[in-house]
């Protein structure tokens, strides 16, 4: 798809940013289509299709047919489904059935109100804790034992 999207610029003779300005896109979001990066969104295939209406959008998606339609009238807005409204039938000849269904409407459930809960925090105090003792030790092996009154 990026080879048949390259080839409509290459055609209509414009540089990358013109034809990303024309298109209507980044050139940074062109550059990484060019360069293999990215591949084209459905946003930017349509973007183009947007741009050139006189493209076959079967060529420009699977590359089917010929690049232009050969039926294309610029006066008036693209069709994409002008082949199947006027022959409502597929190229394999089996028949379309358009079927416009109205969709039910779903029950809403109603819920009941959840029940607000509560928490209590304690706090419970410790008694500060007392030194009972203290020991210096000292570099010739003996140490000091340090109790505090009581």
């Amino acid at each position: 798809m990026r080879d048949r999207i390259i080839q409509i610029m290459q055609k209509d003779g414009l540089s990358n940013a013109e034809f990303a300005k024309k298109i209507g896109i980044s050139t940074s979001l062109w550059s990484h289509i060019v360069n293999g990066r990215n591949k084209p969104s459905l946003d930017v295939v349509m973007s183009v299709y947007k741009a050139y209406p006189n493209i076959n959008i079967n060529w420009l998606l699977y590359g089917d047919g010929d690049m232009e339609k050969s039926d294309y009238a610029p006066s008036g807005e693209p069709d994409l489904f002008s082949s199947v409204s006027e022959n409502r039938e597929f190229a394999g000849g089996t028949p379309i059935s358009i079927d416009f269904r109205k969709e039910n409407a779903s029950e809403m459930s109603v819920l009941p109100p959840k029940e607000s809960v509560k928490e209590e925090i304690r706090y419970i105090e410790k008694p500060q804790p007392k030194i009972t003792e203290i020991r210096i030790f000292f570099d010739n092996g003996t140490y000091q034992v340090f109790k505090p009154e009581k």
